[in-house]
């Protein structure tokens, strides 16, 4: 996902002059044939797009900024809650640049004017950002879930070198190569987008007639180098930020089931042979595996759709505009709302994540009393997957 429609339509093979063509309060097929229903529907969500995407991104900040407190605790730390955090921080920015995009861009939406144009000059410039920096956010998103169930696959199937392999440091070090490396890969996207003024057609009207209305829109740079420059990032995005990560995510879906299946199985061993302990050790490995795979399938469950899309995109040609680019709104308010919902699956599925998250942010709530026992807490090692047993007052 590149967060917004612009920035798709940016990186495939169009003529980016025709961008303001685009209108949300209008259909514009591709011909002269009748709107599909699809262009209609895409009409009637943009109307509420902004509304549902203001409200997603408002409690998906909140939501990633409790992660970011939460995961960098001191009983928190592991090479799985360090990707966690990247992650977390990836999903912040994300949210925090689109919410001016939808409020300026859909609720204030100047009405006779196409979508994204604006006649405000820093409104163009921030926009131009966004076209950037949300590739940049949403890029690293991807490959830190790559990394993330990598890490934990490696983990769960060689258990005896997982530790030595998936430490604290080198989850820290991959997750700043992720960074870099997509910033360096956008740099292509970074040097083609541009903006250019024009003066729209006055109304004759106007209390003002003489005085010029100056509307800026998003210009694609183009000719000589430019072009060079054009196809190398229309590759970069289409391969390198859709179609492998796609590929990755859905074949390390099925080795981590796979991978659980095994580690369930031997559980299973382990607690008819009377080993009790060692069986709930591997059972609390299996939960936080079922939690983490559950940030994949999401994740997948977001951008398979668009990597099949974009390869639809590329090898039909009025593809984009008659299917991809009515569903450009769905997408990014399904990739909005991935990057809000893992703070509800940390609190579901994690009871570490969750007492800390009491801990920290609920010191009112009372640790002692009637009612209160001890019960066993599961707490985080270094290699993000073995885990100690202490005791400690919990509410049941």
């Amino acid at each position: 996902m590149n967060v917004s429609r612009f920035t798709e339509y940016l990186s495939t093979p169009m003529d980016v002059s025709d961008i303001s063509t685009w209108d949300t309060n209008e259909v514009v097929p591709t011909s002269m044939s009748p709107p599909s229903r699809l262009q209609l529907f895409s009409v009637e969500y943009a109307k509420v797009h902004g509304y549902i995407s203001v409200c997603v991104c408002a409690f998906g900040i909140l939501a990633n900024i409790a992660n970011i407190v939460i995961l960098t605790r001191k009983n928190m730390v592991s090479s799985t809650n360090v990707i966690l955090t990247w992650l977390a921080v990836a999903d912040l920015f994300t949210m925090l640049d689109y919410f001016p995009f939808a409020m300026h861009f859909y609720i204030l939406k100047e009405q006779d004017l196409n979508f994204p144009e604006t006649r405000g000059y820093g409104w163009m410039v921030y926009l131009l950002f966004h076209a950037n920096f949300s590739i940049v956010c949403h890029t690293v998103a991807i490959w830190l879930t790559i990394v993330l169930a990598t890490f934990r696959f490696i983990y769960i199937w060689f258990p005896a070198k997982g530790g030595t392999y998936c430490t604290v440091q080198r989850a820290m070090h991959i997750s700043s190569i992720c960074v870099v490396t997509t910033v360096c890969l956008c740099i292509p996207n970074f040097v083609i987008n541009n903006m250019a003024p024009y003066q729209k057609n006055m109304d004759n009207s106007s209390s003002n007639p003489t005085e010029p209305d100056i509307v800026y829109k998003l210009h694609y740079r183009s000719g000589g180098v430019y072009n060079v420059i054009d196809t190398m990032n229309k590759m970069i995005q289409a391969i390198i930020f859709k179609i492998i990560p796609c590929c990755l995510l859905t074949i390390l879906t099925v080795l981590l089931i796979t991978a659980m299946h095994k580690a369930y199985k031997k559980r299973m061993a382990l607690k008819n042979q009377g080993k009790r302990k060692e069986s709930d050790k591997h059972g609390e490995n299996n939960r936080t595996t079922g939690m983490l795979l559950a940030v994949v399938v999401l994740f997948l469950i977001t951008e398979l759709p668009q990597g099949i899309l974009t390869i639809l995109a590329l090898v039909m040609d009025t593809f984009f505009m008659d299917v991809y680019m009515p569903l450009g709104d769905l997408l990014d308010i399904m990739a909005l709302c991935n990057n809000a919902i893992n703070f509800v699956l940390y609190c579901s599925m994690s009871r570490q994540f969750r007492e800390t998250f009491i801990k920290v942010f609920c010191r009112c709530y009372p640790t002692s009393g009637p009612g209160w026992m001890k019960m066993k807490v599961v707490r985080a090692t270094e290699n993000g997957g073995s885990t100690v047993i202490e005791h400690s007052q919990t509410h049941v």
